[in-house]
């Protein structure tokens, strides 16, 4: 009995010692522990190795680094410089680009030059149609997107080249690991903004298993190059193509992240400390243009050859589900109201309706975009009868989004097609990674119920603020769900009895 005493004695005085560390040193015990291992080595080698006399005098690398990883600075420039990243590539140069692609190549030539060339063979309107305004307008959907994704992944490709995204990395392990998670767990959302798939597949260099899991459960949370069309058009259509909205969509994903984070910390599956984050920080550089254009284009293809299998299928599915229906008996409808498509979305609107978005448009546009994010858009483009080979800077379509929604329910379901599960193709990569039926699906629910929790109280207490919402069963639901995720982010982890941080420190006086 007084050994048990003695042993809880030692331990107290443990977690004592150890929180006037990090409070003095202010940082965790285990990036403490590391420092001095790797000063320790540094003093070895100091005494083992001659160098030249230092100059006394900080590198390029350094100076600039006082600055970008400044701990009150670090986050503000980071958040400027995603925001000229989003600003160039969804801004003026990006959308000139794209409409010149969507209009001139993807409209004039390909899907009007191809009616025109069917319809003298003298083809069935339906055969012209199914050609023209499935197939190849498909492809001109496909096309109308490419643009911006270079451009985005261009820029991309030199922050990471020139040495900024290591940086960010070692600045968000700090942040990341006071919510439970690794700062290794950055990297996948780094590649995950380009694309979900690679991002998700970048996860297996997580040893933790723990960490590996949660890190693929939350990637994609990070807005994609494929959602950035969504986000586009809702931006142009109704808040005047501010470059503010692209870049709060991207922080709703960072906290979507952080919260996820905590709340799957306190849970058994997930509890335990993440695994320390060591990474060497390279010299700052120009960057090379083999590397850049070389990055650049791999995930262009990769895109590419993804949105254009999945976005050529699916746009001829949709051509058919929307031409076809029951109109005097089955047949080619007039009416797109009496299409199969309608139906389809009748049946599983009332889901969206606290969300703000309760029409049968918009829940087939959201059903789509399970498929390939990037079919969102086209989607918009048939249901609005305009075309699928339409771009989100496509003038009318904005007209008819901006008609649609109200600002609120807008951002609403920006917000839900943005954290809701990802398209097929990133599924495919989850249930490779995971290993796992049970861990795939139950990835899958968590993104889509925490996608529907954040846009129900969006729109319900926006909507309370600004009067478009009356006091209902959707608000109440709101309410509900407020105090249930605040109970689970502030409820007391009952998984943390032995902390890492003290097993660490036991092993290291042993």
């Amino acid at each position: 009995m007084d050994d048990l005493k003695l042993d809880d004695a030692i331990k107290n005085h443990l977690e004592s010692h150890i929180r006037d560390c990090e409070k003095e040193l202010d940082d965790d015990a285990e990036s403490i522990i590391t420092n001095q291992r790797y000063a320790y080595i540094n003093d070895v080698a100091g005494a083992a190795v001659k160098k030249k006399a230092s100059k006394h005098s900080l590198s390029a690398s350094d100076k600039i680094d006082r600055v970008v990883t400044n701990r009150i600075l670090a986050l503000p420039i980071f958040a400027l410089v995603m925001f000229t990243v989003y600003w160039v590539a969804m801004g003026p140069f990006g959308s000139f680009l794209t409409d010149w692609t969507n209009d001139v190549l993807g409209g004039e030539w390909l899907q009007a030059g191809s009616r025109a060339l069917l319809l003298s063979w003298g083809c069935a309107e339906w055969l012209t149609g199914l050609v023209s305004d499935g197939i190849i307008a498909g492809v001109g959907a496909v096309l109308g997107f490419v643009p911006q994704m270079l451009v985005l992944f261009f820029m991309l490709a030199i922050l990471e080249d020139i040495g900024y995204m290591s940086r960010i990395a070692f600045i968000m392990d700090r942040i990341f690991r006071k919510f439970g998670l690794s700062g290794k767990s950055f990297i996948p959302m780094l590649i995950g903004s380009g694309c979900g798939v690679p991002g998700v597949m970048a996860s297996r260099t997580i040893e933790n298993e723990r960490d590996r899991r949660m890190t693929i459960m939350t990637t994609c949370f990070v807005p994609c190059g494929a959602k950035m069309p969504i986000i586009g058009l809702f931006a142009g259509a109704l808040f005047g193509g501010s470059g503010l909205v692209a870049t709060s969509t991207y922080f709703i994903g960072v906290g979507a992240i952080i919260i996820s984070g905590i709340i799957l910390k306190k849970t058994k599956a997930f509890s335990g400390d993440p695994a320390p984050f060591v990474m060497e920080l390279p010299q700052y550089h120009a960057p090379s243009s083999k590397n850049v254009f070389h990055a650049t284009w791999e995930r262009g293809w990769s895109f590419i050859k993804r949105a254009g299998t999945v976005i050529v299928a699916s746009s001829i599915i949709l051509w058919l589900l929307q031409g076809f229906g029951f109109e005097n008996g089955f047949r080619m409808v007039e009416e797109q109201d009496n299409s199969l498509l309608a139906m389809i979305g009748s049946a599983v609107s009332f889901i969206f309706a606290p969300l703000g978005f309760g029409d049968w448009q918009s829940a087939v546009s959201t059903i789509t975009g399970l498929i390939a994010k990037e079919n969102v858009v086209s989607t918009f483009g048939i249901l609005f009868h305009i075309g699928d080979a339409v771009s989100e800077t496509d003038a009318t379509l904005q007209t008819q989004i901006a008609t649609h929604y109200t600002a609120l329910s807008a951002y609403s379901f920006m917000a839900f097609n943005l954290l809701c599960a990802p398209c097929f193709a990133a599924m495919g990569a989850i249930k490779r990674e995971m290993n796992s039926t049970k861990w795939t699906l139950g990835a899958i629910a968590y993104m889509c119920g925490f996608a529907y929790a954040a846009s129900l109280m969006i729109y319900q207490f926006g909507g309370i603020i600004t009067g478009e919402v009356s006091f209902g069963m959707g608000t109440a639901a709101a309410i509900v769900v407020l105090v249930i995720l605040l109970c689970m982010i502030f409820r007391k982890n009952i998984y943390d009895e032995n902390t890492l941080t003290i097993s660490a420190v036991a092993a290291l006086d042993k």
